[in-house]
């Protein structure tokens, strides 16, 4: 075998070397864009979600529905004039 064909092999087989790389490389990439766009719809579906708690908790927690519900479920009411004893240290 001449030096010529030696090279010549030699030179087929890292073409090849390198396509096969180029090849796992873009099917690598392509893996790492799918999960990339798979995380970005779970991050803006858990955003929606989060919206939705916070509405929900300042609904939860507004002023007048908790004083109906000491009101009405517990029986609570404001203390009147009397009834307001003041602590001094």
């Amino acid at each position: 075998m001449s030096l010529r064909a030696f090279v010549l092999l030699l030179l087929l087989g890292l073409v090849a070397t390198s396509a096969i790389a180029m090849v796992l490389t873009r099917h690598q990439h392509r893996q790492a864009f799918i999960e990339l766009s798979r995380l970005e719809r779970e991050r803006d579906d858990l955003n929606i979600e989060f919206g939705r708690l916070q509405i929900e908790q300042a609904t939860w927690s507004e002023t007048n529905r908790i004083e109906q519900i000491a009101v009405g479920k517990l029986g609570m009411k404001f203390p009147e004039g009397a009834e307001v004893v003041v602590v001094q240290p």
